[in-house]
């Protein structure tokens, strides 16, 4: 066996918050405390001097897009675009930076703009030059902008819903024109994408991510060559498609080698692109969304995934799809007994609008919450989208991350990357710094999530991965971090001590005006996934 002593660290460790050194055997943690007794415990180890470097369990990002955020890192990245004019003149210089072959962009947001309206399709004909395929999805990801030429290439897309001419593409449209779009790349961009995606998880401290595939997403092809794909982060991938029957269930998961039938199997679509299923309509227009699956498709996928012991999972955005999910929930519960049901780990991704009786009936159920602060920091407040979406009181209540917690639902935090930056210690600071008062996370807990929550998220339930203790998997972070503080959550009474005595170990301030630590080294299960 091989060992390694880490010394003159700062580890964030409960069953040792003093510890300066750690000692790590064949990819297992074996030991924390302090440098001499290290020395002398294990005198044979190689030793890696951390020269006062902060070292914490690596994060785990449970809800990413890995080929779509590999497409913005490498390709057109549109999140910048202050305006309509700008957004235009962005895909006009790529397009002449590269000329022929398809325009892949992501990133866009309307709200931001001060026209306050997105691209049309013969805007983006004329900023590409004629007969190019451009698709531009915005930010949400759940509309897009086309060129006529790659909805030429789709000719069903017209009678599809979610389709008008001349406008962004929605929902069932959408998902087409997107699926039409990954076509146009060969294997070899598709994987330089991907590899590009891995190395920005492992730079900013990520030990694995959750893909959240489906057909109306990225498609099997995709998903067959990510799962093909070598790299040093760990990927746990899931199907959004939904099922009947335990037998289905088990020959998809057999099929396509999948960890669960969860993630992104729609049961509605996002605020952004109006296509959120609400109970009312939204304030800025007179519809109320869209519904993909009903309570009673919910039951059948839950009920058959219990039994054949897949976890299953659904993306939910809306109070009204949130409605549908739990009564497809409950539905599986009665009849196969709640136990059952919470026993295999279900999730719900996003989980934005969600009232009292709703939080206590997904606690009962079991149902993990795998949830993105990004969004609020993006979206939230009285003068950004959601506010304008839903109207102030409707946004003020989103996103209750407290309430949650106090209910005993876990939470898992990611980024759903490229939505929002695949960029953990952002994450974990929006979950603190909520905008709506009394919502945020304590530090502890947000990081908790980001961490521990990441692991739970994927099935993984030894008490230990996810923390740094003896016989935890050896997947850290080091982080160039100044101070470290204890703090509780920014509008909360502080629930534990400060003192130093009280032996709580500290986090890195994350107040918003603080730069965020910077990734020295990323390891998993021992082995050194990055390098700065």
């Amino acid at each position: 066996m091989s060992t390694q002593l880490l010394i003159g660290g700062r580890f964030y460790s409960a069953s040792a918050p003093d510890a300066t050194a750690m000692a790590v055997t064949d990819g297992t943690v074996v030991w924390l405390g302090a440098e001499r007794p290290g020395r002398a415990l294990h005198p044979d180890a190689e030793i890696i001097d951390l020269a006062g470097a902060f070292v914490a369990p690596a994060f785990v990002d449970p809800h990413v897009h890995l080929t779509a955020l590999g497409l913005r890192l490498t390709g057109l990245d549109l999140a910048a675009a202050d305006s309509l004019a700008d957004c235009l003149a962005r895909v006009r210089a790529h397009a002449a930076a590269e000329p022929g072959g398809p325009i892949l962009g992501d990133g866009w947001d309307e709200t931001r703009w001060p026209e306050g309206r997105p691209p049309t399709v013969a805007e983006i004909d004329a900023a590409a030059g004629p007969g190019r395929p451009v698709y531009l999805a915005r930010v949400d990801a759940h509309s897009a902008i086309a060129s006529t030429a790659l909805l030429d290439a789709v000719p069903a897309v017209t009678a599809a819903t979610g389709f008008t001419r001349g406008e962004p593409v929605r929902a069932r449209a959408h998902h087409l024109v997107r699926a039409a779009a990954l076509d146009l790349l060969d294997r070899d961009r598709r994987d330089r994408a991907r590899r590009a995606a891995l190395d920005h998880a492992a730079a900013n401290g990520v030990a694995a991510v959750h893909e959240c595939s489906g057909p109306e997403i990225a498609g099997r092809t995709d998903l067959a060559e990510l799962r093909e794909f070598a790299h040093g982060v760990e990927v746990r991938t899931y199907w959004g498609e939904a099922v009947r029957t335990a037998e289905e269930a088990k020959a998809l998961v057999a099929e396509l080698g999948v960890d669960g039938l969860a993630g992104d199997l729609f049961v509605d679509g996002s605020l952004g692109s109006r296509t959120a299923w609400l109970r009312e309509p939204y304030a800025d227009d007179a519809g109320a969304g869209v519904g993909y699956l009903d309570a009673d498709a919910v039951a059948d996928h839950v009920r058959a995934c219990t039994e054949a012991g897949v976890q299953a999972g659904f993306h939910v955005i809306g109070d009204a799809a949130m409605d549908a999910a739990l009564i497809g929930f409950r539905r599986a519960a009665d009849a196969l007994g709640t136990p059952a049901v919470a026993a295999r780990g279900h999730r719900v991704e996003h989980a934005e609008m969600l009232d009292a009786e709703q939080i206590a009936e997904l606690a009962a159920l079991g149902v993990i919450a795998s949830v993105q602060p990004g969004f609020d920091a993006a979206w939230g407040g009285p003068d950004r989208m959601y506010a304008a979406r839903l109207g102030a009181d409707r946004a003020a209540a989103m996103n209750p991350y407290a309430r949650m917690a106090a209910a005993g639902i876990a939470l898992a935090i990611g980024s759903d990357a490229p939505v929002t930056a695949l960029n953990p210690w952002a994450a974990v600071r929006a979950a603190v710094h909520h905008r709506t008062p009394g919502s945020g996370l304590s530090p502890r807990a947000a990081f908790a999530a980001a961490t521990r929550g990441g692991w739970r998220a994927g099935g993984v339930r030894d008490g230990v991965s996810g923390t740094l203790v003896p016989g935890a998997p050896a997947s850290y972070a080091v982080w160039a971090a100044e101070d470290l503080v204890v703090a509780a959550a920014a509008d909360a009474v502080q629930r534990w001590s400060t003192d130093p005595r009280s032996r709580v170990p500290g986090l890195p301030p994350l107040d918003p005006d603080t730069a965020l630590p910077t990734c020295l080294r990323t390891v998993h299960r021992g082995v050194v996934i990055h390098e700065a």
